[in-house]
């Protein structure tokens, strides 16, 4: 039985990798250009839902404490497909451009970062986290936030920017956006993804996130903002998404803006030190 109870987390994780693995396959089944939306939006719901089997493979392995080395290392590499290398293949696929012009250059280059910033960023938290291996006050003190834009985190912000940028809502809105600028954007956006990942900003853990309220008003305001959300996840999908996972990031980086400008008066952000070197 508790075997069976250490086997669940890695199910879990395959079927992220999966569903990581089968949007990359599915890509290269599908001619350039034709339904570019309709591949990126069935793309981009199954890396949310490799994002929701990666919570839930971590949290289930600490609850029946069936954490295992060969875990970490598969849920690493499930990881590293579904969220390093997934948006990337999207990217390449979404634009499809001529190849030996210097605009396609540029996507390989930025695709070629995102990916390689993305697999770093994976490395130095199982570096990390090995050292505090043990320690659950250190690992609870550390784990407060994230050092460098999580990878989970990274991959929603490159598949909601791409998913937008092709949106019906773009082009009712900006009916006139040249493809070349809408290029530009898209893998300048990408490009400056993956360099986040590997940054010393820091970002804030839900896990961690602590808010001090009457119950009553915290249930009431919690209803409303779910609301909210549902009602525009199921008629603006696109906008939902790219304004949560940008705004997340945008976030991060003010936060550590504020923190280096106060320097160490700040006691608020003390958590948000980039010169610490805190578990991701």
């Amino acid at each position: 039985m508790m075997r069976q109870a250490y086997v669940l987390p890695n199910i879990i994780t395959a079927f992220g990798l999966s569903c990581g693995l089968f949007v990359v396959f599915k890509v290269n089944l599908k001619a350039p250009g034709v339904g570019v939306y309709e591949l990126l939006l069935s793309s981009t719901i199954l890396i949310l839902i490799a994002a929701v089997a990666d919570v839930l493979d971590g949290a289930i392995a600490r609850v029946v404490k069936g954490e295992s080395d060969f875990g970490i290392l598969f849920d690493s590499l499930a990881d590293t497909v579904s969220f390093g290398v997934a948006p990337s293949v999207l990217l390449l696929k979404s634009l499809a451009l001529e190849q030996g012009s210097w605009l396609s250059f540029y996507a390989f280059i930025a695709a070629m970062i995102y990916s390689i910033c993305g697999i770093l960023r994976l490395v130095r938290f199982n570096v990390k986290a090995a050292q505090v291996k043990g320690d659950e006050l250190a690992k609870k003190t550390q784990s407060k936030n994230f050092t460098g834009l999580p990878i989970p985190g990274g991959a929603a912000c490159a598949i909601s920017l791409n998913l937008f940028l092709n949106s019906p809502l773009i082009a009712e809105w900006l009916p006139g956006l040249d493809p070349f600028i809408k290029t530009i954007i898209l893998c300048s956006g990408t490009l400056l993804i993956g360099l986040m990942m590997v940054s010393r900003c820091k970002f804030f853990s839900v896990k961690a996130l602590r808010i001090k309220a009457d119950s009553f008003y915290l249930l009431f305001a919690t209803v409303i903002i779910a609301i909210f959300i549902l009602y525009g996840v199921i008629h603006r999908f696109s906008l939902v998404l790219f304004a949560l996972s940008w705004g997340y990031l945008l976030l991060g980086c003010v936060l550590t803006l504020i923190k280096l400008t106060a320097g160490k008066k700040s006691k608020t952000l003390k958590d948000f030190d980039p010169s610490s070197d805190e578990l991701e």
